[in-house]
């Protein structure tokens, strides 16, 4: 494991709901139980990171395809966050909200969706669609536009701060999505009231829908920037789980914010890497090889 780096500001020292609430649809006994104290077990977020981007790949295969490249390489994120990070009662938002494929699997896993509610994903008539409903147990918010999970996650965490509430409140943003200002007005404020409850995450996997994100819109330097409006930054390779796992704890400093390096359509060769790969319809024989590649990755062997 590679520790994550960290980044503190200037002046500083160096939604979606929650974990199961019980329902066992399916949920593997007792593998995904939060697990804060103790050493940290990677095999069954391992095991729940390789459930979700086989799920994305046959959401891929589904008549409408499916946001593939994005909802890959958050996987592992998703993984350590749901499995092991989220508290009863703490609050989660996708603020990528394409990478619904991904969070669609995460809460089969946990038994909060049925496991074949997948089969209908972004089908007429379905509440899976592309981007997820607040309708949906675990979900606090519709997140189809970018740009503004971050506000809303840094408006439940000062709603608990003011209720005297241990409640957490953790995000996932798009790399791509930093483009958007209200990202940074958001990213200003939470600075400023020194948020402890707040951890945040960008996927940064360095492509969006348009090409890569520094030909698009530069980003970098991305650490030294949430650095200098108040956050505790954290660099960390983001599909090493362990590294993942230590970077995401919150700090009584302030806002922690993770730069999650990742690889767009992480786990499936024909995928990584490619701006092609960001929304994928698959055909049956490319879902087969794709979860061919996935299944000899699990086992260690040359994809």
């Amino acid at each position: 494991m590679a520790a994550p780096t960290t980044t503190g500001p200037p002046h500083s020292p160096a939604v979606q709901d929650g974990a199961s609430d019980g329902a066992s649809d399916g949920a593997v006994d007792g593998a995904f139980d939060c697990a804060l104290d103790g050493a940290f077990d990677e095999a069954p977020v391992a095991a729940m990171a390789h459930q979700i981007r086989q799920d994305v790949i046959r959401m891929a295969g589904g008549p409408e395809g499916a946001h593939a490249g994005g909802s890959l390489s958050c996987a592992d994120l998703m993984a350590v966050l749901h499995a092991r990070l989220l508290r009863p009662g703490d609050a989660f938002v996708l603020s990528k909200g394409h990478a619904a494929p991904a969070l669609y699997s995460a809460l089969v896993q946990l038994g909060r969706l049925p496991a074949d509610e997948l089969d209908s994903y972004a089908q007429p008539g379905s509440r899976l669609f592309g981007h997820p409903a607040h309708d949906l147990p675990g979900v606090e918010f519709a997140t189809g536009s970018l740009g503004h999970g971050l506000g809303l996650s840094i408006g439940l965490a000062l709603a608990e701060l003011l209720r005297g509430g241990d409640r957490r409140v953790y995000t996932v943003l798009g790399d791509g999505e930093l483009q958007e200002g209200s990202v940074w007005e958001a990213a200003l404020l939470a600075g400023h009231r020194k948020l402890p409850n707040l951890v945040a995450a960008v996927d940064r996997n360095g492509l969006q829908i348009t090409g890569g994100t520094e030909g698009c819109v530069a980003l970098e330097p991305l650490d030294a920037k949430f650095a200098a409006f108040g956050w505790q930054v954290r660099t960390v390779d983001g599909h090493d789980l362990a590294a993942l796992h230590e970077a995401l704890q919150p700090s009584p400093d302030g806002p922690v914010m993770v730069i999650a390096t990742t690889v767009k359509g992480r786990g499936v060769p024909f995928l990584e890497r490619k701006v092609a790969g960001h929304y994928a319809k698959l055909k049956p024989a490319l879902v087969q090889r794709a979860l061919a590649a996935l299944a000899r990755a699990a086992k260690g062997e040359p994809s």
